[in-house]
């Protein structure tokens, strides 16, 4: 029997769906991108209303522009080392024009359910703007929803009878927060922005973290950090981790003395927190660390160590859940795993025309492998590139061997190193014949590319 001519879902039309649209078309693949937003971006879409993105007023990316940027499209020159959300979402208008992606997006449609079919096809019920819903069949699906939009609240006994909210849903402080005792929980990016943006308004600001982390600040001897610290790559890693303690330490001094736990473990087995205000405003009085929390008593916080305090604000900034809304859990659910199952974050073992496009958190940005993982899955789906022969054995061999020995429980399920894991990738696509650039020890100019005027992103 003839296989049926390729038809291409992709769900979302952030910046991995734009990706894995993108590279669809570059492989004259007939694709349709379900998005349920009326622009490209995803979480980087500022809205004012919650249930939204992840964004909040003041957001600026927390990987540089040149870490950050498609291999195949720069960012405008003019952009700064850290772009704020406009900056980006206006990139990823961009992009999208630039590869004809804006012609397969259907804006305003939501995917409610997606079924396995016979012959490995899908069912995708969508619902319209309208409501009206209609399935439609497809050979190959790309998950492409994101990993950043389910929140995630701490289990806390008792009921805060003050205002509670999520991260998620924190879109900027306002007049509300003036003069209130606000108290934020968590200890990684989210938490601290949170902490430092409310600490310019509010009466008083703590911080409640249950783990200790390790705080890097955005720029290291003059350049990004990140940049910085690829020039060190090459380097083996139990060096590579205590070069960076000692240097942190050199540069922060002991955690001690900030009031924050001492982290006993290396640096990068956890996702590094990138801040560089935080250290200063606990210097300064204006944010105050406290221990995790043992309940809520109406408006009193009681702390493990015992202590008490009253607040009128609490923002829960404990990350979020894997889900895919649309699969039935019995089916797939990523939601509880410890370590997520699939060949280069992208590839189940049971499912082979079911692809999952940035599903991974990297010590860098997602975007540039995302569109290394949609390169690959259309390589796959033309026939010119081979999954391993035992992909279960795969999984199981890239599970036992992490780039570091990250940290367990589900918030590191999918964490990677950006440059071992574009090197696998990389990989992958040379066994299909790619030619993939070696990377040098910088970002900028950094790997082959197409060059794309910045003033495209203007356009």
């Amino acid at each position: 029997m003839t296989p049926p001519t390729p038809r291409l879902c992709v769900i979302g039309a952030g910046p991995s769906g734009l990706a894995a649209a993108k590279n669809a078309l570059v492989a004259g693949l007939d694709v349709v991108v379900y998005e349920k937003n009326d622009q490209v971006g995803g979480n980087w879409v500022f809205n004012a209303k919650t249930g939204h993105s992840s964004v909040y007023e003041n957001t600026h990316i927390i990987s540089s522009k040149s870490w950050s940027e498609y291999e195949d499209f720069p960012m405008p020159d003019d952009y700064p080392d850290y772009p704020n959300h406009r900056q980006l979402q206006a990139y990823f208008a961009a992009y999208a024009r630039q590869f004809g992606v804006l012609d397969v997006i259907r804006f305003g449609h939501v995917v409610e359910r997606v079924t396995p079919a016979d012959g490995h096809e899908w069912d995708v019920r969508v619902a319209g703007p309208d409501g009206s819903a209609v399935t439609e069949r497809f050979t190959h699906l790309m998950v492409c929803n994101g990993h950043h939009w389910d929140p995630k609240w701490p289990e806390i006994p008792g009921t805060f009878a003050g205002r509670y909210l999520h991260s998620h849903d924190f879109k900027g402080v306002d007049e509300s927060w003036r003069g209130q005792r606000v108290l934020v929980i968590g200890g990684g990016n989210s938490a601290c922005d949170v902490a430092v943006e409310s600490a310019r308004v509010a009466a008083t600001v703590c911080l409640s973290m249950r783990s200790p982390q390790w705080f890097f600040p955005k720029f290291l001897f003059g350049k990004p950090t990140d940049v910085f610290a690829a020039g060190s790559a090459w380097v083996p890693t139990p060096i590579r981790q205590r070069v960076f303690r000692l240097m942190l330490h050199a540069l922060q001094g002991p955690y001690r003395n900030y009031g924050l736990p001492e982290n006993p473990r290396p640096p990068l087995t956890q996702h590094p927190t990138l801040n560089s205000d935080l250290l200063d405003y606990i210097r300064h009085g204006r944010v105050k660390p406290r221990k995790g929390i043992a309940r809520f008593e109406g408006h009193d916080v009681v702390f493990t160590d015992g202590t008490r305090e009253t607040f009128d604000i609490v923002c829960a900034c404990t990350g979020f859940w894997t889900t895919f809304p649309f699969f039935d859990p019995a089916f797939i659910t990523f939601k509880h795993a410890e370590k997520v199952p699939l060949y280069r974050k992208m590839l189940h073992p049971s499912h082979p025309t079911l692809y999952f496009i940035g599903l991974f958190q990297p010590l860098g940005c997602i975007w540039p492998l995302a569109d290394y993982q949609a390169r690959i899955a259309c390589l796959e789906i033309l026939g010119r590139y081979a999954r391993p022969a035992n992909l279960e054995a795969a999984i199981a061999d890239e599970i036992a061997h992490p780039h570091y020995d990250f940290d367990g429980g589900q918030r590191h399920a999918v964490e990677v190193d950006y440059g071992k894991f574009r090197a696998e990738l990389a990989r992958e696509l040379r066994r299909a014949g790619e030619e993939i650039g070696e990377p040098p020890a910088g970002r900028k100019g950094f790997y082959k590319r197409t060059a794309v005027p910045a003033r495209a992103v203007r356009a």
